[in-house]
Formats: structure tokens, sequence, C-alpha cells
């Protein structure tokens, strides 16, 4: 079949330009990282991976080296998992950005239908959310916690979100490349609400799947993160 003289062949950049990027921060994840690489890898061979190790003290950075289809960087200093997202974005390649987190407490599964949205052009922003459906099994303190954030989101900022802590937060990536993030640790989720919701970006939410991680098999985020993450969403609302 002709493809006639008004078809448009894609260039080579547009051929090689991968379908969507995952931002997968790493520190001490030996033993699920290459489960998540793999899970991600999965959902297609056009997705970029880029994970970016935090000076992890244990294999995790040895066990990524040399994988052709991961773009691996490397802190040499433990920075947190803020500095670790700013570290890949200007990496990234794909039109639409998802951030991953190493020891698969989301489901990689639910990543096409969060980014849909973004490539229809309906949304330019996607929260996955774990309280769509009910309350997720979660510590009590978590779940207090992760209440409070989202009110306070929706109070100062009119988020009108059901789950702002999310790690699913999905992005068109020109958006995300032009937020002058500054964060350092897990203030990225309410740094990055504050900023896109200050823009005046609607936050399109979906449904997700959790699996909650103890505190035992390695989960990171203490009480104090709560305390740093609230504080972020207050001073954000009265500056830039």
């Amino acid at each position: 079949m002709s493809l006639g003289s008004d078809a448009r062949k894609p260039s080579s950049g547009e051929r090689d330009r991968p379908r969507f990027s995952v931002i997968i921060p790493a520190y001490n994840e030996e033993d699920t990282i290459l489960a998540a690489v793999d899970r991600v890898r999965a959902l297609g061979s056009d997705v970029e991976i880029v994970v970016v190790d935090d000076c992890s003290s244990d294999r995790t950075r040895e066990l990524l080296i040399g994988r052709s289809d991961v773009v691996l960087v490397v802190h040499p200093t433990n920075r947190g998992k803020g500095a670790a997202i700013r570290s890949a974005i200007p990496r990234v390649t794909g039109p639409v950005t998802a951030i991953q987190d190493a020891d698969l407490e989301y489901d990689p599964d639910d990543l096409l239908r969060l980014i849909a949205p973004i490539e229809r052009g309906e949304a330019r922003v996607v929260y996955g959310s774990r309280f769509s459906a009910g309350r997720p099994r979660m510590a009590v303190a978590n779940y207090v916690c992760n209440r409070l954030l989202t009110w306070s989101a929706n109070l100062l900022y009119g988020a009108r979100i059901s789950d702002e802590a999310t790690c699913y937060k999905v992005f068109d990536s020109a958006l995300l490349k032009s937020l002058p993030l500054v964060c350092e640790r897990f203030e990225f989720c309410p740094e990055v609400t504050a900023r896109v919701c200050k823009r005046g970006e609607r936050i399109v939410e979906m449904p997700i799947s959790y699996e909650a991680r103890s505190y035992d098999s390695g989960k990171k985020i203490r009480w104090w993160d709560g305390v740093e993450a609230l504080w972020t969403l207050v001073r954000y609302r009265f500056r830039d």
C-alpha cells in the first residue's frame, strides 16, 4: 500500500524516543532492585528506566552495573529520595515521567493506566491513589499522617485529591523539568504537589494497588518526615 505524498514518516529521533520514562530512586534495596527494574522493563522495551543509587552501602549499585537497559546515576554521598529524583529528571527523555519506588510497595503494572491520561492530552499530572477504594493496609500512624497531609494539601491548595503522599506521581516531562525543585528527602511529594497546584495544574487521580512494607523489612520514612512534609506544604503556600 502506498503511503501517499502527505504521509509523514517518523524521524529517527522520534522512533528512538521512549514512550515514557520511569525514575527509580534507590538506597540499600539489593533485595528488590532487580525485581523492580524487571517489572518495569516488562511494560515494554520502549520504557526508559533511570535508577539513581543514593550511595547505597549494600549491593544495589553493583547489581545494576552492566545493564544496558538502565540509565544508572550514582550519588557519591547519601542525599535523600528527593535529591535522587532531582538528579534523574535531567536524564529522562520520554514525554511522560513516572516515579517508582524500588521496594515494590507499588505495583508497576499500574503505570500504563496512569500514563494514559497524559498521553491522551487529558492531564499533565496524574497521581495513583491508595485511598480511592477505601483504607489500604498500613500502620495506623502512617494512615493518620497520610490523611493529615492530604487534608492539608486540599485546604491550602484546593488540590481535591485523596492521596497526597503517594509514590505514584506521573508528569508531563516538560512540566516536571520546568519546576524549580529543591527537595532533598521525602519532602519531594509535598513540594511537587505544591508547585504543580500553584501552576494551576489539575491533578487527576486513579486507583492503584498497594502492599505496605514494614520498618523491619526496610521502610525508611519516619514520623519526623511527616512533620517536614506538613511544614513543606505550609511553607510553599506562602512562598515560591
